[in-house]
């Protein structure tokens, strides 16, 4: 079984910054790609940037240039560092990976949600 745990929401101002951080944990054989979803109020989640183990990175329209995703392999941790925030990113930020346990069992896991505001 594999769990993801989130850390490094929080309320900040318009324009501030905040970064996220993922670590797959558990009984873990390997980590394919890795991302992070958003969901705001009364919206269906959206993908806001994705990464593979090679570092191919994917990001929304919305966040392009604002938004980087990396990640250490190593400590099967991925982040996403989120800069010029604005009251539009406000939402529960959700980690996503899909990979393999050691009893060969593919999952596609999602973390708890960490919760991601940018208000005055």
């Amino acid at each position: 079984q594999v769990q993801l745990v989130e850390s490094g929401g929080g309320l900040v101002q318009p324009g501030g910054s905040l970064r996220l951080t993922c670590a797959a944990t558990g009984s873990i054989f390997s980590i394919g790609s890795m991302g992070w979803y958003r969901q705001a109020p009364g919206k269906e989640r959206e993908l806001v940037a994705t990464i593979t183990s090679g570092g191919t990175t994917t990001y929304a329209d919305s966040v392009k240039g604002r938004f980087t995703i990396s990640r250490d392999n190593a400590k099967n941790t991925v982040y996403l560092q989120m800069n010029s925030l604005k009251p539009e990113d406000t939402a529960v930020y959700y980690c996503n990976t899909v990979g393999v346990d050691y009893s060969g069992r593919i999952g596609n896991y999602w973390g708890q949600g960490t919760q991601v505001t940018a208000a005055p």
